[in-house]
């Protein structure tokens, strides 16, 4: 089973209205593991005359707060106050940019860090192809020469609108400089999205060889726009999980230049995205090493098939059961409320890339009108992985309130339960009256409350109020209070019952 490996940096031209060591504090407070340090005039300035102070400072700061690092070149008007990213490789004044590598190789070297970015430049219209390539591979040379000597790894980044734009002009520029084992690549999520035809996942694989820096955000199809997650069309999951998979131990660096007038709150909301997007590979991954054989294999298929007809879901999901078993699935908490392997079966058919679009909510929503209790609970066990990333967003609460409006366990556990390292669907999306309706619901139908995902991170004084009502109510009728409900009472009742306390236990089975 896959283990969460990933690192998350955040840039620190996100942070364009904050001094260094504030950007330090912020990112690491928020819980980040690194930052990408952008040459520039107001944090590093690889020109300033007290450089190795601020080297030797910087240096003490980053041990002091554990975070890791890698050195950019991507400041706009470092070089040229009147033009952004001048002088390139290919201008009159390259020598400059030359100068700027080596010098940030250098920083890097003094901080102890493994890997400086860099990027071709965009081609002059009146600098030729055969020119431009002589020009980018002599300077190349150079840089490449000097980070062997300090050891350090180039990531060399391919940028929309450059002259090496794509995974084929690097590997290109790396056959014409002789594959220098100096050079590595910078991967950017979001430049896979723009322009490169393979998925972005695909891209990750492909560049694994070579890949010792990520830069990551969201974009659309043919934009070059740096967008927040979720704002973009990128179904991130599936990009984190090939990351994990090629065995990548780099920095994954949020990269929002564009953001510093809200630099702590983007970084905050972008943190928690990428960790609930990880959570979701995991999930995932989880599920299909937890199949039988037949029954991985008959999913696969199934997958396959939808690949091609994605209609075909509504004929694979009501047999999943018949094909591939309805036992408890391996590995997971055995019980009345176990997962089972046709619920397994099931979310993975809903997880399948074919239908990974708008679309989505409204199948499910088909799926679960029309399908028996076992097809309704295949549902609502996927809503925690289809979530990853916040994709479902509320779409999927109707479902959620229909289960709770019945009175069967099964449908109610799986409309407040988990997947497998996923973060619960209901817990994060039900509202506080609905969630503590929902938990006295399962305290009266007799679902343990620690099938209720979230529920410690939920709890508040009213819900404490209304499970003590309940299991008053059991005491004066002089019936056994369930263990778990009173270890929750015991757990966080910590108030003096106030004699004449209203109930509203009696109220809820009606209500909800």
């Amino acid at each position: 089973m896959r283990k969460r490996a990933l690192t998350y940096a955040y840039g620190t031209n996100g942070f364009g209205d904050h001094t260094l060591d504030e950007t330090l504090d912020v990112v690491h407070a928020l819980g980040y593991g690194g930052v990408s340090i952008t040459l520039d005039r107001r944090h590093l300035d690889p020109f300033a005359d007290d450089l190795d102070s601020r080297l030797a400072h910087l240096r003490g700061r980053l041990d002091e707060l554990g975070l890791a690092a890698v050195v950019e070149t991507g400041g706009r008007y470092l070089l040229d106050p009147w033009n952004k990213h001048h002088p390139t490789f290919f201008d009159d004044g390259r020598e400059l940019r030359v100068d700027l590598l080596r010098r940030a190789i250098g920083v890097a070297a003094r901080l102890e860090v493994p890997v400086v970015h860099l990027w071709s430049g965009i081609r002059p219209p009146e600098v030729d192809e055969n020119t431009a390539w002589d020009r980018l591979l002599a300077a190349c040379e150079i840089v490449t020469v000097e980070a062997e000597r300090h050891g350090v790894r180039l990531g060399f980044e391919p940028e929309p609108g450059m002259f090496v734009d794509t995974l084929d002009r690097f590997d290109e520029l790396c056959a014409r400089l002789g594959e220098p084992p100096a050079l590595g690549l910078t991967l950017d999520i979001g430049h896979c999205r723009c322009l490169e035809p393979e998925s972005v996942a695909a891209c990750v694989r492909r560049a694994a060889p070579r890949l010792v820096h990520v830069q990551i955000e969201d974009m659309r199809r043919g934009t070059h726009e740096h967008l927040e997650f979720g704002h973009g069309e990128i179904d991130f999951p599936p990009v984190l999980g090939a990351l994990l998979d090629v065995g990548y131990r780099g920095l994954v660096s949020v990269e929002l230049p564009r953001h510093s007038h809200a630099a702590p709150a983007t970084a905050r909301s972008s943190l928690a995205f990428l960790h609930a997007a990880e959570q979701g590979a995991d999930a995932a991954d989880t599920l299909w090493d937890l199949l039988p054989g037949g029954a991985a294999g008959w999913t696969r298929e199934g997958q396959h098939t939808l690949a091609v007809n994605p209609g075909a879901v509504t004929e694979l999901f009501p047999v999943a059961g018949r094909w591939c078993g309805r036992e408890p699935l391996p590995g997971t908490d055995p019980g009345p409320f176990a997962w089972t392997v046709d619920d397994a079966v099931r979310t993975l058919l809903l997880d399948a890339p074919a239908l990974r679009g708008p679309e989505l909510p409204s199948l499910m929503a088909e799926l679960y009108g029309h399908g028996d209790a076992a097809e309704r609970r295949g549902v609502l066990r996927a809503l925690p992985v289809l979530d990853r990333a916040g994709r479902l967003g509320d779409t999927a609460l109707p479902l959620v309130h229909d289960a709770l409006r019945t009175n069967d366990t099964r449908l109610i556990a799986a409309a407040l339960g988990t997947a497998p390292t996923a973060p619960g669907y209901a817990a994060r999306r039900l509202d506080d009256r609905t969630f503590r309706q929902a938990v006295l619901k399962c305290a009266f139908t007799g679902i343990p409350l620690d099938r209720v995902t979230g529920l410690t991170q939920r709890v508040d004084p009213e819900l404490v109020r209304m499970v003590r009502a309940y299991a008053e109510e059991r005491r004066t009728a002089d019936r056994e209070v369930a263990r778990d409900v009173a270890d929750f009472l015991a757990a966080h009742d910590t108030e003096q019952h106030t004699e004449g306390a209203p109930s509203c236990a009696s109220s809820i089975l009606t209500s909800t």
